[in-house]
């Protein structure tokens, strides 16, 4: 590939191209820099499809389904430097069988929401449990996906009009996402209580750590598990995406003050 750029600079240029798409790639460019990371340190300049498969299997430890991710995303990467270089070997989709991609959502009931919320009410720091008690309510209350939630900033919350602004979502819209005058005044009183404890924000976040940082999704992931644990829920079986198993409720209640707001419908 001497005549065509680096490795590096083809990545990019890879990138650039999806993204313009309307793809936003923030998993597969942070995994195909490592891919591109692993290549270089072992003087690779022509991918193979053995350095494809060496290079996803990584570690030993991963599920198939995590090493069956990690393929696709070279995949896709192989194929573009395929058409620039026809001697860039393409490894194919099936070197590595997985499993179903996403598991059967858990729909919770009222009762399985104001548990998590009970259990979230005993996160420490206080702010660490009002963030969650807010979060989990207006996954209940609006059907949002987690990502779109933690993404929130203080500015897309419009209480005047009841709506919350939700940018930069699938295909770089933006979409309105109507409230009830009660989820617009628990998400009031959540703000007044952070800006009380945190009076210098590090973040223009709606919803902030209790280091008063944006929300991870991985930290959600994990501290929605603990939840499920400590309240008793099936829901264990999906601990790291509870988006899906929270936004079928039917006539939710208290979460996040929804008096009659209809049931949300999942999006994912």
């Amino acid at each position: 590939m001497s005549t065509h750029p680096s490795l590096r600079d083809a990545l990019g240029d890879y990138l650039a191209l999806r993204r313009a798409l309307g793809f936003k790639l923030a998993s597969a460019g942070r995994l195909l820099g490592q891919f591109v990371d692993h290549l270089n340190e072992r003087g690779v300049g022509i991918p193979t499809i053995d350095d494809a498969l060496t290079w996803a299997t990584l570690p030993v430890s991963a599920s198939g389904n995590w090493r069956a991710i990690r393929l696709s995303v070279v995949r896709g990467f192989a194929l573009y430097l395929h058409s620039l270089d026809a001697t860039v070997e393409v490894p194919s989709a099936d070197l590595i069988r997985h499993g179903p991609d996403r598991a059967t959502p858990y729909l919770y009931s009222d009762a399985e929401i104001r548990r998590l919320l009970a259990a979230a009410g005993e996160l420490q720091p206080r702010l660490r449990a009002a963030t969650y008690q807010t979060l989990i309510g207006l996954l209940a209350t609006c059907g949002l996906r987690v990502s779109e939630a933690i993404a929130l900033d203080t500015t897309d919350l419009d209480r005047d009009d009841e709506l919350l602004v939700i940018r930069e979502t699938k295909f770089a819209k933006n979409r309105l996402v109507p409230l009830h005058s009660t989820t617009t005044a628990r998400l009031a009183a959540y703000i007044t209580l952070r800006d009380q404890m945190r009076n210098h924000p590090l973040c223009p976040a709606l919803l902030v750590s209790g280091a008063g940082t944006r929300l991870h999704h991985s930290n959600v992931g994990l501290t929605f598990a603990q939840l499920a644990s400590e309240s008793g829920s099936p829901a264990g079986r999906r601990p790291a995406d509870p988006a899906c198993t929270i936004c079928g409720i039917v006539s939710p209640s208290p979460p996040c003050g929804t008096g009659t707001a209809p049931a949300p419908t999942c999006r994912r």
